[in-house]
């Protein structure tokens, strides 16, 4: 009898130490909301994920000794993901507005930016935001460029889910501007003959990686991490890879 209890005593330790381990393996992924239309923040290159956001991203749960796993998805459907707990934080190139901070955390800021207006070469009657008045402009669904268009007098919105069917809307013709954050429009206007970005800026905003409300913890995990790649010169050696002149 004491045999049978000892075995029935050691099998139950060693199922507790699978179900610990199976715990700790769960534990141990975390898993990043985003959407990969954004370069070069994020992108899609050969079949994977990468971009500023993304190459921070990994070495954020690298210092956190964590393994990161990317879903990619629409923009406006983040936030929502983030409050159903399919996705632990985001990084999207996302600004930290008063809006948004009613629904999610935001870290420290990572990168600046604002909002510009992108039109073809030969279109010399737009000159600035106002002249966006009555006519037919392009945003990304959800973005900050889709607040500040919405309060353009008169303004004929078309919205997309990826801002590079805007783009090449605009190249075609379709639309007359399009307003995007000032990084991902200069990279289109790069990759995209005959089109210009106008010098007026529309906003000043700031990005940051969103975390559920409640979450402290990761809150502070992440930041810390965060920190960390800004003192020993990684977030440099991204920021330079990534928004070098080219």
């Amino acid at each position: 009898m004491k045999k049978i209890l000892g075995l029935l005593l050691v099998s139950v330790f060693l199922l507790m130490g699978i179900v610990g381990c199976n715990e700790e393996k769960k534990d141990s992924k975390i898993i990043l909301g985003t959407n990969a239309e954004f370069p070069p923040f994020e992108y899609r290159e050969k079949g994977e994920i990468t971009g500023f956001d993304m190459e921070l991203a990994r070495a954020i749960s690298k210092k956190m000794g964590r393994e990161l796993e990317i879903k990619d998805m629409a923009f406006d459907g983040l936030i929502p993901a983030l409050q159903s707990k399919k996705i632990d934080f985001i990084a999207a190139g996302m600004t930290a507005t008063d809006e948004r901070r009613k629904n999610v955390n935001f870290t420290a800021s990572y990168y600046e930016s604002s909002q510009v207006i992108i039109v073809n070469v030969e279109n010399n009657e737009i000159k600035g935001v106002k002249d966006l008045e009555g006519k037919k402009v392009g945003v990304q669904l959800g973005t900050t460029g889709d607040t500040e268009a919405q309060k353009i007098k008169g303004v004929k919105l078309k919205k997309y889910n990826a801002a590079f069917a805007g783009v090449m809307e605009l190249k075609n013709k379709k639309i007359e501007a399009i307003i995007l954050d000032s990084e991902p429009a200069a990279n289109f206007v790069r990759e995209n003959k005959g089109l210009k970005i106008l010098p007026e800026n529309l906003t000043k905003e700031e990005y940051a990686m969103a975390i559920s409300k409640g979450n402290e913890s990761l809150l502070k995990e992440i930041d810390g991490a965060l920190k960390e790649l800004r003192e020993n010169g990684e977030y440099d050696r991204l920021f330079e890879k990534y928004f070098s002149e080219k």
